[in-house]
């Protein structure tokens, strides 16, 4: 007699899996907004805090003074120069360079590369970037140097046109901010350069054959073809070099400190020197303060403005 085997039980089947929530997008942009507000955020709340005491620094008393700070700074005529001062290289670092860096990037795309290749203008290109890459300290050695009142480059060069009263670029307080000027353009050109010829990558060939097929000269394709493919990009371009000229710093503080006469002042040279030099920190605050509150608006009306622009064309 054999013994009967018991029939297996069947497994049971798994339980079929929960369908999983969808994770908003505001989970992944949580890091993020982490990150801006202990950067960002927080550091501006302290710098808010301190402009509303009269501190000289470390262990030093602090005082409370409320909004004086903010009083005295409308009534200071150097904090207003400084941001007269930054009109004229939003000009240097953000209009001029984006200008020629527009007509050069077309120039490179549109006639240098079918004429002579891709790489003839690829080289160009980063031969106009170079001075991007360079560190600030090293170009404003350079530009030391070349602007120099008696050994420099500049005027070794004036003098031998035979120009007897030759300029003190950087010691005369009606053209120290020329000088500066000369070098920001000179500094800034490659971005534009750069951003708008990738920018015009994604234009279609087909439309400048056909422009030209048509008779279209190169003046008549850059207005026709070129500008309005790539206005986006050129937002973006003068947006960040808006916002770069207004918290420009490294320049001033190498060529002329300010000087001469406080001819070359800037918000933020303005911030650092009374936070640093003359042991005003609460002075220096408000005044970070208000040049942050005044980028702010700066780029969210250009922003808003790139937006309706964009609205508009479609």
């Amino acid at each position: 007699m054999t013994a009967t085997t018991p029939p297996r039980a069947r497994p049971r089947p798994a339980p079929a899996p929960r369908p999983r929530r969808p994770v908003s997008y505001w989970a992944y942009l949580l890091p993020m907004g982490v990150g801006f507000g202990l950067v960002v955020l927080v550091p501006f709340a302290v710098n808010v805090w301190y402009s509303l005491f009269s501190w000289k620094g470390g262990a030093a008393p602090r005082t409370w003074v409320g909004l004086e700070n903010y009083r005295e700074l409308m009534q200071d005529d150097v904090f207003w120069r400084s941001f007269g001062n930054t009109l004229y290289l939003i000009g240097a670092v953000a209009v001029v360079p984006t200008v020629i860096g527009l007509v050069l990037a077309a120039l490179l795309f549109d006639h240098i590369g079918r004429s002579f290749g891709a790489r003839a203008a690829s080289v160009l290109r980063a031969a106009y970037y170079l001075p991007q890459i360079l560190p600030i300290a090293v170009a404003g050695v350079l530009w030391s140097w070349i602007l120099e009142t008696r050994d420099g480059a500049l005027n070794s060069v004036l003098r031998s046109l035979g120009v007897t009263t030759l300029p003190d670029w950087l010691g005369d307080p009606g053209i120290a901010l020329w000088s500066i000027m000369l070098m920001l353009v000179w500094l800034q050109i490659g971005y534009p350069v750069v951003v708008l010829m990738s920018a015009l990558q994604r234009v279609d060939p087909e439309l400048y054959e056909a422009a030209e097929l048509d008779g279209a000269g190169w003046w008549r394709r850059f207005r026709a073809i070129t500008v309005p493919h790539i206005r986006t990009d050129i937002y973006v371009v003068v947006l960040t070099a808006t916002i770069g000229a207004m918290k420009l710093f490294a320049p001033v503080l190498i060529l002329t400190r300010g000087g001469p006469e406080s001819s070359t002042y800037v918000p933020s040279f303005f911030s650092y020197r009374n936070f640093f030099e003359l042991s005003r920190v609460g002075y220096g605050a408000a005044s970070a303060t208000v040049l942050a509150v005044v980028i702010g608006l700066v780029a969210g009306g250009l922003i808003f403005w790139q937006a309706r622009s964009v609205e508009a064309d479609r």
